[in-house]
């Protein structure tokens, strides 16, 4: 079986994303980009896809208001969307990929669409995080 691990370490390489930590075992790397606002993304190879995840804010307090804006959000997002973790309170950027034939430009296309939602949406994500 093809290293999957040594080909998204090299796509990595490749878009020069800071590789924070990496656990070759269990298939993880934590990769930032802070002036693209990519902090701390967590990437893992978990045959047969590849998933992406990264922390964007914490629901401080429920609302319709705050749900009904990140799922309209979701419509305009071009890879991944935003999704609520287990506690209900996380909302989380997450995609995943097909990991057989993924190449360079899927790749690098989720990290485009990161962020550039973080950067056309971020007074919202403020606002949203700011919220008591």
């Amino acid at each position: 079986m093809k290293d999957y691990y040594a080909t998204v370490k090299g796509f990595l390489q490749n878009l020069q994303l800071e590789i924070i930590n990496e656990n070759q075992k269990d298939g993880i790397f934590i990769v930032s980009n802070e002036p693209e606002g990519i902090f701390q993304l967590i990437i893992c190879v978990a045959y047969p896809i590849v998933v992406f995840e990264q922390f964007i804010f914490e629901i401080k307090e429920e609302g319709t208001h705050i749900y009904k804006s990140l799922l309209q959000k979701n419509r305009d997002i071009i890879h991944g969307a935003f999704v609520i973790d287990d506690s209900g309170r996380k909302v989380i950027f997450r995609d995943s990929l097909q990991i057989e034939n993924l190449n360079q430009n899927e790749f690098e296309a989720t990290i485009n669409s990161l962020s550039v939602l973080l950067s056309e949406y971020s007074e919202q994500i403020i606002n949203f995080s700011k919220n008591k």
